[in-house]
């Protein structure tokens, strides 16, 4: 529905799921929205993750196994949880 740009070295492992699109609740006539999807250079989006319309996931950032991103997280940082948000600095390597 809209695209997902994937930097360099990006893993995205099994049975997560990147949706671009949705609707608005908010509405009567229930439309249709589409927003890109953002993940930076060695970042990993980890088993079962889901990550929302519009959402950044910022270089090297951990998006830990079955969270829910509905907004853009932060490079070089593990995010876990429902709703997914920072938890500890991931080191460089």
């Amino acid at each position: 529905m809209a695209p997902i740009h994937l930097g360099e070295r990006v893993v995205v492992s099994q049975g997560a799921h990147l949706c671009t699109g949705s609707h608005d609740y908010s509405s009567a006539t229930f439309p249709l929205f589409a927003r890109p999807i953002t993940i930076g250079a060695d970042a990993w989006i980890c088993t079962e993750a889901f990550v929302g319309p519009g959402v950044q996931i910022g270089e090297g950032a951990v998006i830990g196994a079955r969270s829910v991103a509905m907004r853009s997280q932060p490079a070089w940082m593990v995010c876990a949880g429902n709703p997914c948000k920072p938890i500890k600095p991931r080191k460089r390597s």
